[in-house]
């Protein structure tokens, strides 16, 4: 019940959307898809003249198999076969090169998509790079990965085929009106009764569906969601016996996708069988009242054959059109939702005339200096109160406090993930909000607790953060970070693949890989954060004294919960409530007996 509850109140939601705002939208994505599409103008004008030309030739052929049919005069028993074979030779003719263009217009159709959804998956992923790191702090990772693939491949499947059938409906249903026009003026009429009706029904059961497509997206980005983390979860949901709940988790929000998805094909689907009864409607009124007019002579049989022809091909491309409708829905809802993301705010731009800190000019020093400081990822919900800190070029500053203190928040401020509220963080005099990002980030070397690898070579995440690095300086650091006796053991050393995310090695020996790949940075100043949780205390020892080795001469910040390993920093911070309540040595700290004293000894040390 809960389930069906969240179900629909999304689609409540998506109903009581108001209509001038949805159309609004609807038309703002269709210029957006129109202005990609647009870039190969040259190759849609090929189309476009393959598709007029595919279906003026077909259209040829009901009117030439009226003569056919007229070159037979009945109660005569004359057969003009000569004739017949004329006109049955242009129509198989004109058949045959309108299915060659057809078949060309097709793979051109699909070169178009190609290009468009290349372009267009490359700028989704190019925006990504350029949001904000809050931005992924509050959407699901399974939810942006749903937009760039399913969306994208949605939009791709609309764009190949439902494009081509509209226009091929458009120069179809016009021709052949023409054409029954031409042959019948008074039979065009029964038209008059059911094209409206068609038309109507058509433009009422979409404007139902087009929420329901919207709230489908939305569904199905949500479920993806949920199965990134559970699976990028496994091992903590079967350490905590929670199979069963996630089960319960999952069939809950796969139900509501299911019925979301449902909904919209259902109401969807109810297009086309309507449409198609009024079409064979009109076709019984058109054999009806064509028998009547042959009887008083207004028309022959080739001409009655011709109109029937021509009114399927009238109908025909109608009712198509009305099964696409939904297809098209679908593509519209996708697209919205990733022009959405494509419109996020990215990251603020660097300011006019923004310092390069490491230009030729002046080298980085590593003086880094916060002055009263606040922040908060929410605006009434402040982390960080009145934060204050000076860190001398080459000095090692530890960060200790409990769980929630704000010491990561402190992290990010530094590497201007965030901008503080108020206050200024400067780095050798230079406030960092008046330097590049660029220079800023490049100037750091981070660890964190949470290790990232990629799909690649140790060799290849090693060299990472430093573009031609040497397979000599790779190995170096390896050396210093007590991981190079490992990689040689691998079967190809360091040309080993790593697989998603370093699933084939250890934990430990992934932080040691992140470690080493720091290290080989040229950075002069260092952040670890929970850097050596994941590896053994004799292990973590030895990376202690590589890494004092390495800090020489630059700025380093230090979290750890294991207060042993920061007793040699040069001044140890600890942050109680986002604010600094003490601050000196480890001697300094022990003597007053305070809040560090008592964390401590609490450790057993």
């Amino acid at each position: 019940m809960a389930a069906r509850s969240r179900s629909e109140k999304r689609l409540e939601a998506a109903y009581n959307e108001p209509q001038g705002r949805s159309l609004v939208q609807r038309k703002h994505t269709i210029l957006r898809l129109g202005r990609y599409m647009i870039q190969y103008k040259w190759l849609l004008l090929l189309a476009f003249i393959m598709t007029v030309g595919s279906n003026l030739l077909a259209l040829v052929g009901p009117m030439l198999s009226g003569y056919a049919i007229d070159a037979i005069e009945p109660g005569m028993g004359k057969v003009e076969f000569s004739r017949v074979f004329h006109y049955a030779g242009w129509m198989a003719a004109f058949y045959v090169i309108s299915s060659v263009l057809s078949y060309a217009l097709s793979v051109l159709m699909i070169t178009i998509s190609r290009k468009v959804v290349y372009r267009m998956r490359k700028d989704v992923f190019d925006k990504m790079l350029a949001l904000p790191a809050g931005y992924y702090d509050l959407h699901q990772t399974g939810d942006i990965i749903s937009r760039i693939s399913y969306d994208i491949d949605t939009v791709n499947e609309s764009l190949s085929s439902d494009l081509i059938q509209i226009l091929t409906t458009v120069i179809t249903v016009a021709g052949a009106l023409y054409m029954m026009v031409v042959i019948s003026p008074r039979l065009v009429l029964v038209f008059a009764f059911t094209v409206p009706l068609s038309a109507c029904i058509t433009k009422f059961i979409t404007g139902k569906t087009r929420p329901l497509f919207r709230a489908r997206s939305a569904s199905l980005g949500n479920l993806n969601g949920f199965v990134e983390e559970m699976v990028t979860g496994q091992k903590t949901l079967k350490a905590y016996c929670q199979e069963e709940n996630v089960i319960r988790k999952f069939a809950e929000r796969n139900k509501d996708a299911v019925e979301t998805y449902y909904r919209a094909e259902y109401y969807g689907s109810v297009v086309g069988p309507m449409v198609n009864f009024i079409n064979n409607l009109s076709l019984s009124l058109i054999s009806v009242f064509g028998a009547l007019l042959y009887l008083v002579g207004y028309m022959t049989v080739g001409q009655i054959s011709s109109f029937v022809l021509y009114s399927r091909k009238f109908s025909g491309p109608i009712n198509e059109a009305a099964n696409i409708m939904s297809d098209l829905q679908s593509a519209l809802a996708a697209a919205e939702r990733v022009f959405v993301l494509m419109d996020e705010i990215p990251e603020a731009a660097d300011a006019p005339g923004a310092a390069e800190l490491g230009s030729e000019e002046e080298e980085v020093r590593g003086e880094v200096e916060l002055s009263h400081v606040d922040f908060g990822y929410e605006k009434d919900r402040i982390i960080l109160h009145d934060l204050s800190l000076k860190a001398d070029q080459g000095r090692l500053i530890a960060i200790v406090g409990p769980t929630g203190a704000g010491k990561t928040t402190l992290i990010n401020l530094l590497m201007r993930f965030y901008d503080p509220n108020s206050g200024e963080i400067r780095v050798d005099g230079h406030e960092i909000r008046e330097v590049t990002r660029k220079s800023l980030r490049k100037s750091y070397a981070m660890v964190l607790q949470d290790t990232w690898l990629f799909h690649g070579s140790i060799y290849e995440n090693l060299a990472y953060g430093k573009e031609g690095a040497t397979m000599e300086e790779v190995v170096a650091a390896a050396k210093a970070a007590r991981i190079h006796s490992f990689i040689k053991r691998l079967p190809d050393g360091y040309d080993t693949i790593l697989t998603d995310d370093g699933t084939n090695i250890s934990k430990g020996q992934k932080q040691l890989l992140t470690i080493a790949r720091a290290m080989l940075l040229e950075a002069r100043m260092l952040i670890l954060d929970e850097a050596t949780s994941n590896v053994d205390t004799r292990t973590e020892i030895q990376i202690q004294e590589a890494m004092r080795k390495l800090m020489e001469g630059k700025t380093c910040f230090v979290i750890a919960h294991r207060l042993s390993t920061i007793r040699n920093a040069d001044l140890i911070l600890v942050i109680k409530q986002g604010e600094v309540v003490e601050k000196g040595t480890h001697e300094e700290l022990m003597r007053v007996e305070g809040e560090y004293f008592q964390m401590y000894t609490a450790q057993g040390e």
